[in-house]
């Protein structure tokens, strides 16, 4: 990880890094040689051709890169966490009773070439 992403870890709030930290892990169990840089400002996780970026925000992360042909069915499961096309919100209080298999497909639907 280089520096750019640690600093913008580091600069995360409180009250979002549990879910950032839950998130970012999950991802990096999923995908271990998974590239993570700064890309539009927000740490971005590279797998092959494969996006995922990942904002920490004043509710909580917005999910941003990931195929709605490839969503394996996490909008229809949770729409009030679609903002539109592309984005998913993850609220902080809201988000941590997302199960984790939920979240995993999210990832690998995303992320797996």
């Amino acid at each position: 990880m280089d520096d750019a992403v640690r600093q913008y870890i580091d600069a995360i709030s409180d009250a979002n890094r549990p879910l950032f930290d839950r998130f970012h892990a999950l991802i990096t169990d999923e995908f271990p040689d998974a590239d993570v840089v700064i890309s539009y400002q927000m740490p971005t996780y590279r797998v092959g051709g494969r996006r995922l970026y990942v904002g920490a925000w004043k509710h909580g992360l917005s999910v941003y890169g990931w195929d709605q042909d490839r969503n394996v069915g996490f909008v229809e499961r949770h729409p009030e966490l679609s903002n539109g096309k592309g984005t998913i919100k993850l609220p902080a209080p809201d988000a941590s009773g997302l199960p984790e298999a939920e979240l995993r497909e999210l990832i690998r639907g995303a992320l797996a070439e």
